[in-house]
């Protein structure tokens, strides 16, 4: 229901404004830029939801592997003590919590080709657990609160932009990073489980004392490296992790005496089925935040904050990089073309820049996520799943400015 209220608003305002540019403005070219946007938008979305073709297709052959050698139950068992806090809901050892952990495994290390398929499986499964298939579960909405603060213990996929782009130390968001997006990951936990009533604090300490750890382990590694060094690291470490998983399912399922290239088929064949069912999910969302950029609403967001904060005296520094935070829950591409523009107009190793690619990794892209996976298993009441994801999305942003200041600025 809220979702549906946001899709139009953004409608709503881009029309406005778009009026005001042209009546008040005298702005000719605004309805023709986002008539032309929306188009550009829907083929994009379309290429965006064909191309997960081939990575549905792999992915869910793979997990249809890792179900029928029983590698998801037995992972499920191995972080049952875990879940049983956060999803009360699920049956012990049942497979889903195995999905739903490597699903969690792929976003920490940043490999999105992997993440949304599991994504996609995970949330069928807790689907079919779900006793009101029309209403989001609690199991449904903590998994998605959990999506969308955006845990990334390995942001890649970011420190190989900043080395192509010749930063100093491309590295040196990490740390930065892993801060943001634990405080928005611990504000969506904390948000979820006042709403259900969990305790949770036990698992807080330890997972904060392990986050830190391996942040000094990546920082030492890596701040000795050059940026040609980075890029090569970043680029192998996904690729080691994502054709280790591959070979690790297949040689189980080979070692419990499966066929196992029949039983990838067979999963394999839902991938095509499953991408042209998101189709009109992800055109809905990319269209409105498509006119919503275009008319130039974004825009006068930033320089009316721009100004509120100058006129009470207050550092704004961090405005130029503002624009990637709001991007990011309703655009991943877009959020990282921010961002990419954010290090090409200010610099790489500027503050804005930085910033920038701190608010890229803090969190992840909440509508998109929302629409998408509810739609996808045909939940048309999401309750509070909405708030819960803007509150770790508020607070992870809110966490990167004070971090970047911190360490940048």
């Amino acid at each position: 229901m809220v979702l549906n209220y946001i899709w139009i608003i953004l409608f709503v305002v881009s029309f406005v404004v778009a009026l005001f540019k042209l009546i008040v403005l005298g702005d000719v070219e605004v309805f023709p830029a986002i008539i032309n946007g929306t188009f550009e938008s829907t083929g994009s979305a379309v290429k965006l939801a064909l191309g997960l073709i081939g990575a549905l297709t792999l992915w869910l052959g793979l997990a249809r592997i890792s179900e029928k050698s029983g590698m998801i139950q037995l992972l499920a068992k191995l972080i049952a003590p875990l879940f049983s806090r956060i999803f009360p809901d699920i049956p012990k050892n049942h497979p889903v919590a195995g999905h739903i952990m490597m699903n969690f495994s792929a976003n920490m290390l940043g490999l999105d080709n992997a993440a949304t398929p599991l994504g996609l499986k995970a949330m069928k499964d807790l689907q079919e657990l779900n006793p009101d298939k029309e209403k989001a579960s609690n199991a449904q909405i903590m998994f998605l609160t959990l999506n969308a603060s955006g845990l990334t213990i390995v942001p890649v996929s970011i420190m190989a932009v900043r080395a192509s782009s010749g930063a100093a130390n491309p590295a040196d968001v990490f740390i930065p990073i892993l801060l943001a997006t634990f405080c928005s990951t611990l504000a969506g936990l904390a948000a979820v489980s006042v709403y259900q009533k969990l305790k949770v604090g036990l698992y807080i300490i330890p997972l904060t004392i392990a986050l830190v750890i391996g942040a000094k382990f990546m920082v030492d590694y890596t701040s000795s490296m050059d940026q040609n060094k980075i890029n090569v690291w970043s680029s192998n470490i996904s690729s080691i992790i994502l054709f280790s998983v591959i070979v690790l399912f297949i040689l189980y399922g080979m070692a419990k005496k499966i066929n196992v290239y029949d039983t990838f088929i067979e999963g394999a064949k839902e991938g095509f089925e499953t991408s042209i069912k998101i189709i009109p999910y992800v055109v809905g969302i990319l269209v409105a935040v498509t006119m919503f950029i275009n008319c130039g609403a974004m825009n006068i967001l930033m320089k009316g904050l721009e100004s509120l904060l100058l006129t009470f005296g207050w550092n704004a520094d961090f405005i130029p990089a503002l624009p990637t935070a709001l991007m990011k829950p309703l655009s991943g591409s877009g959020s990282r073309a921010m961002m990419i523009a954010t290090i090409n107009n200010y610099g790489v190793d500027s503050f804005p820049a930085r910033l920038s690619s701190v608010f890229q990794g803090a969190a992840d892209t909440t509508f998109y996520i929302l629409t998408v996976y509810f739609g996808y298993v045909g939940v048309k009441n999401s309750r509070y799943a909405l708030t819960t994801c803007l509150i770790a999305d508020f607070v992870g942003v809110a966490a990167a400015i004070l971090i970047a200041y911190l360490f940048f600025h």
